[in-house]
């Protein structure tokens, strides 16, 4: 079995956030996963990206876990993300929101 690395809350740092927001393809997936809200599984939440090899993509999720900005879970056979909203909120206050009123769709 897989197992995925996430950062604690407490450790997450703004630059890597950043640094995984700045991005086109990560921001659209970060997009993706807030409308989404319960989550998606990578297909789905990829789906503007389908001309991306899957391998290029799976690099994104991973750099969006890593950063601390998504949660990968296992259920069944897929991975299903979740953006960590509370925990960047609680340790960089309304980065998200502005971050996501100003991207370009």
């Amino acid at each position: 079995m897989i197992g995925f690395v996430h950062p604690p809350a407490d450790s997450i740092e703004l630059h890597h956030v950043l640094s995984a927001l700045a991005d086109p393809t990560r921001l659209q997936i970060v997009k993706a996963l807030h409308r989404a809200g319960d989550g998606l599984n990578c297909t789905a939440a990829t789906a503007p990206f389908l001309q991306v090899p899957k391998s290029t993509l799976s690099s994104h999720f991973r750099v969006l876990r890593e950063s601390g900005l998504i949660c990968t879970t296992k259920r069944g056979v897929e991975n299903i993300n979740v953006l960590r909203w509370d925990d960047i909120e609680r340790r960089f206050p309304g980065l998200l929101p502005s971050v996501l009123t100003f991207a370009p769709d």
